[in-house]
């Protein structure tokens, strides 16, 4: 089965605490995984960012909601209890709980003020009783929207330039990821006809002990096996041993296994990594805007 929805999580953690001890994070993550049944798999899936398993995020939310409700009690950090209004709560034998339900105790609805005579700030404005992602987890998957709709733009910006603006935009980028030192001296491009199927030359090291070859092509169909064969045979013309084939479009299956199983090196950039780089590197973007996001530091509040 799937990792179910946050708020899922509410009753069966409420229930995990209702033996009145003090519990960890780490004990419930077990304990409701197992009582979900969650598989491997489930528990192998991860946030966007691949900082969490999602269904870790989604208990530790669950906890974050009840503790506002004050439903549990947090101790210490990783750790929790239920309360009397916890116990009274599940006294009641709900079928479920969900953010409809929480929205009756005034101190959870403190948590979700927005605005208002008091100057509340918002801490989950868009959490409702249909959500099943936890707030992080909208936070991430707007996040990985928003790279998607940027790296969706500069392929096309790419693919309406011309070849050597495309050639030259791979050196660059090369710079970008430290290799060659300045644009300057890093390398130089080729893109001439009888220029034995490579593109460009770059340093790999500021001092150019070695150098690599590039073959970069904005093309539109599927690259194969045989196209680089000829970059390959180029290399060898050049007694090259490194090589980086990149494109705007794809490569094939078998073309990806040939590279792994010759001598030079060389690896194969397509269209989607390209624009990731890119991005990860800051050739042709800026920064519009920076969004941290911030946990409490338990050390300061450490007396010990």
């Amino acid at each position: 089965m799937a990792v179910p929805d946050f708020q899922s999580f509410f009753l069966p953690m409420l229930q995990f605490a209702s033996d009145g001890d003090i519990h960890s994070l780490k004990d419930a993550y077990a304990s409701l995984a197992e009582h979900f049944n969650l598989s491997d798999t489930d528990r192998g899936e991860m946030l966007p960012s691949g900082a969490q398993a999602i269904y870790k995020n989604r208990i530790a939310w669950a906890r974050t909601y009840l503790t506002k409700a004050m439903l549990l009690d947090s101790p210490k950090r990783g750790f929790f209890c239920i309360t009397e209004r916890g116990a009274k709560l599940l006294a009641d034998n709900p079928p479920a709980i969900r953010v409809a339900q929480l929205k009756c105790y005034p101190e959870f609805i403190a948590f979700h003020r927005q605005g208002g005579e008091s100057g509340g700030i918002s801490v989950a404005p868009s959490i409702d009783d249909e959500k099943s992602a936890s707030p992080e987890e909208v936070f991430e998957m707007a996040f990985q929207e928003l790279r998607a709709g940027l790296a969706a733009e500069l392929f096309s910006l790419i693919s309406n330039n011309s070849p050597e603006f495309f050639e030259q935009l791979v050196i660059k980028l090369l710079v970008k990821m430290g290799y060659g030192g300045s644009i300057k001296d890093a390398g130089m491009a080729v893109g001439k006809t009888g220029d034995g199927g490579i593109d460009g030359i770059i340093k790999e090291d500021k001092l150019g002990l070695d150098v690599i070859y590039i073959q970069a092509k904005r093309w539109q169909g599927t690259v194969g096996r045989p196209e680089i064969q000829k970059f390959v045979g180029a290399l060898h013309g050049q007694r090259a041993k490194k090589g980086v084939f990149i494109t705007t479009s794809s490569f094939t299956k078998d073309a990806g296994q040939y590279v792994a199983s010759i001598d030079p090196k060389v690896v194969l950039i397509d269209g989607v990594r390209l624009v990731d780089l890119m991005i990860d590197y800051n050739l042709g973007v800026s920064t519009f805007g920076t969004y941290e996001i911030k946990k409490v530091d338990s050390d300061f509040f450490s007396e010990g």
